[in-house]
């Protein structure tokens, strides 16, 4: 059957399937992927059908995960690294910036790095401290590095198979509070390019940009705006190195206003860099600033308060209506 109605996570677990299939160069590796089946059970089931040379359980040390990993690109594998939680990956941050996303530029592009790290994040699940993080600007701020993100499980099952595919290195960032959400998956489709944003939701009086676990709020907020007769365009970025600015200049064209939506902190965010990109590019066409709608400048809260702290439908909503103000 082509078409089938998973979770995000179960789509993950399939892509994943699909690549040890299509190609004997891609090893799996990570804390507890094995026989656990990681502990958001993406990996479940993989290493019994395809065996623990494929499949590897790992030390818990991040900085050796990633560093095994470039070894074994450097020998032509295709290594997929699971990073527990968004806040367990710095032990590897020196690994991954300064190594993994340098060598293709230090060989003059002789040697590929195909590694892909996949990293659960964001907030919504009601986790301690270092679980609920969204680092992905300090990733997308490197040279040399792809970062993506799916919002949906038809974009999970096509992106991760994308990812591992592709020679240089990405950092694949998983939506985990979207991980129960199913979402249409067409096995034998023909997937979109894997750094294109796409129009979620078409629109006229303003652009709602948004990614990973934003997309579904920006989606209802735009519903609810709707019942108040304003037409909100919603576009998923997908990727965020690099990042499809065509795409967004195009619908900001059109609507005259945008609003950039992320969990990860608005100061210095990835909403930042759009809306000094959109400013300049679109200056003639803008009614109004572009405003920027996400986290606060502080350490992750306590799980009783990250409900305070996340932006949701409200906070979406009313920077469409202080956006339309003007």
């Amino acid at each position: 059957m082509a078409v089938q109605k998973l979770p995000l996570a179960k789509a993950l677990n399939e892509s994943l399937r699909k690549s040890l299939e299509s190609d004997p160069k891609v090893v799996i590796m990570g804390l507890d992927v094995g026989k656990l089946g990681g502990v958001f059970r993406i990996t479940d089931g993989l290493q019994k059908d395809f065996g623990e040379d494929r499949v590897v359980d790992t030390p818990l040390a991040e900085s050796g995960i990633v560093g095994t990993a470039i070894g074994l690109a450097l020998r032509g594998y295709r290594p997929v690294v699971e990073i527990q939680f968004d806040g367990f990956v710095f032990p590897a941050y020196d690994q991954i910036v300064t190594q993994l996303a340098k060598m293709r530029a230090r060989s003059l592009g002789t040697v590929k790095m195909p590694v892909v790290i996949r990293i659960p994040y964001g907030g919504g699940i009601g986790a301690v401290e270092h679980h609920s993080e969204s680092p992905e600007s300090l990733f997308a701020h490197v040279a040399g590095l792809k970062v993506v993100t799916p919002a949906n499980s038809s974009d999970a099952y096509w992106m991760l198979q994308q990812a591992i595919q592709s020679d240089d290195p990405v950092i694949f960032f998983e939506p985990k509070r979207r991980y129960w959400d199913k979402g249409e998956v067409d096995t034998e489709a023909i997937p979109g390019e894997l750094h294109k944003a796409r129009v979620a939701r078409e629109g006229t009086d303003l652009t709602l940009v948004a990614y990973g676990p934003m997309v579904k709020t920006c989606l209802e907020a735009a519903a609810a705006a709707a019942e108040e007769g304003r037409s909100i365009e919603v576009v998923d970025l997908r990727s965020i190195s690099p990042l499809d600015f065509d795409t967004i200049q195009a619908s900001v064209e059109k609507t005259g206003r945008l609003v950039v939506v992320h969990e990860a902190p608005v100061f210095f965010g990835s909403g930042a860099e759009i809306a000094a990109r959109i400013t300049e590019r679109c200056f003639y066409h803008l009614e109004a600033p572009v405003l920027r709608v996400g986290g606060y400048h502080a350490p992750y809260p306590p799980a009783r308060l990250e409900e305070e702290y996340l932006p949701g439908l409200d906070r979406v909503l009313d920077a469409v209506d202080r956006s339309l103000a003007y």
